[in-house]
């Protein structure tokens, strides 16, 4: 009786979601359960059930849920009575990240960009990078890249590729033009070649663009990773024709490379770059534009925000960069566990290569491209009943998308693995896998102890 009471209360708590929340909604949709709490890359529901976390908040939660450190920074902060909003007042919260991303990252990189606090969202520093680029050059083409995401208002939408988040807009999305990304036309095709044929001809139909804005891992693209020699030709290129280079490190910054910035591998330095996601470290809206000193000739409030100046996330943020930045430490276990998931996906794919599903991305920011959709939906509908949280990108969401909080201990890294595994065993390895994948994304998440041991693989047998 009191167990149908019990499902009842939670069937009544889900019906509010549905009928007062916007059908806008996306996560909740693949992922149904109410969740109540989270620790690290762990979270629970409603009934106690643990899943893990390979979503990590779109790449906002580089330090896992609640990392101790720096919720003990922001209690602290919040029973001080420290000051939460401030427009863009000088608070000492501020002054102390400042101060420590100066130390633990802009000097030890050599950088002397200056810093712009904008909305508290990528797509927001993005919107303030590309009025800035225009104001600086005079000029209004911005260049972009197949498959690239920048964000969903107007702006930004015209860097954004997909045709899902264009065609919502219902206003054309102009002012951009979009090339060739690395790797597009295939192995055999520098599209540099193209690029310095198309943009350095003056009769080519593209006007001279004030910027290129780049991703040097596409998250929603599908994790397709830039090659190192191609970053370097394009910088090259950009300084040739007096062409700003932005680079959009709102999901591949902040570590989820190996280094704090994905494009130090590469040695070059852009004029301008976007940091959000897990810039405050505790999941707390953040967002900045960095640029060089000459680039910075905004005029007062030209672009502001009205929470631009959020203080807890500063205080986490500065937590986030004593914590971990502090030293070269936490990157060598970024490019340790990264060398671990790499082998491991490897080992995943290489079990199926008539099937062709592959590798992709750098660093902690990994993906498995599968020939179709449908196989990819299927192994995230497994790892979800499996107690797995992880989502999909790419073109056509063929790809299943690696974003677990850079800190996972590797024993969960290893736990989330082991049911990827089986999911793709599930649905490539076994007839009629596909079909079983779609009963289970209809049916409900099973129970299961904690954590859970697969049965065709352990870790003893692994190394």
């Amino acid at each position: 009786m009191f167990r149908n009471a019990d499902q009842q209360s939670r069937q009544d708590s889900k019906s509010i979601f549905t009928r007062r929340e916007s059908g806008v909604r996306s996560y909740a949709r693949t992922f149904p359960a109410i969740f109540t709490r989270a620790v690290g890359t762990e979270i629970w529901d409603g009934d106690g059930r643990r899943y893990l976390d390979f979503l990590a908040g779109a790449g906002s939660l580089n330090y896992g849920h609640n990392d101790p450190p720096l919720k003990e920074a922001l209690l602290s902060y919040v029973e001080g009575d420290g000051i939460a909003h401030s427009l863009d007042l000088h608070t000492s919260a501020k002054q102390r990240f400042l101060e420590t991303f100066d130390s633990t990252i802009l000097r030890p990189e050599g950088l002397d960009y200056v810093v712009q606090f904008t909305g508290p969202t990528g797509t927001n520093a993005i919107e303030a990078a590309l009025k800035l680029v225009r104001k600086f050059t005079g000029r209004t083409n911005v260049i972009g890249f197949t498959n690239g995401f920048h964000g969903v208002t107007m702006g930004a939408l015209s860097l954004t590729t997909n045709p899902h988040f264009r065609n919502a807009s219902g206003l054309p999305a102009q002012g951009a033009t979009s090339l060739p990304y690395d790797g597009y036309f295939g192995p055999g095709v520098d599209t540099m070649d193209y690029i310095e044929r198309l943009v350095g001809s003056p009769c080519s139909g593209i006007d001279k663009p004030a910027a290129f804005f780049v991703e040097t891992i596409q998250g929603e693209g599908g994790l397709t990773a830039a090659g190192i020699g191609w970053l370097q030709r394009l910088a090259a290129f950009c300084r040739s024709q007096e062409i700003l280079l932005v680079v959009d490190d709102i999901q591949a910054g902040c570590g989820r490379s190996g280094r704090f910035f994905s494009f130090t591998e590469a040695g070059i330095t852009p004029d301008i770059v976007t940091l959000s996601k897990s810039l405050s470290g505790l999941g707390l809206p953040l967002a900045v534009v960095l640029m060089k000193r000459e680039c910075d000739i905004w005029k007062p409030g030209e672009h502001n925000g009205t929470f631009r100046g959020n203080n807890h996330a500063f205080v986490t943020a500065t937590a986030a960069l004593n914590q971990y930045w502090s030293d070269g430490r936490f990157a060598s276990e970024i490019m340790e566990k990264a060398s671990h998931l790499d082998e491991r996906l490897h080992e995943i794919a290489g079990k199926y290569p008539q099937a062709m599903p592959q590798v992709r991305g750098r660093g902690m920011m990994k993906g498995l491209l599968f020939a179709e959709p449908d196989e990819a939906a299927a192994v995230c509908a497994l790892a979800y009943r499996e107690g797995l949280i992880i989502e999909r990108s790419g073109p056509r969401d063929e790809v299943v998308k690696f974003l677990m909080p850079l800190n996972t201990p590797p024993e969960q890294l290893d736990e989330g693995l082991d049911i990827i595994g089986w999911a793709v065993d599930t649905v490539i390895g076994s007839p009629g896998g596909r079909t079983t994948a779609r009963r289970a994304r209809k049916s409900p998440v099973r129970p299961r102890p904690t954590p859970l041991h697969v049965a065709h693989t352990s870790r003893a047998t692994r190394h």
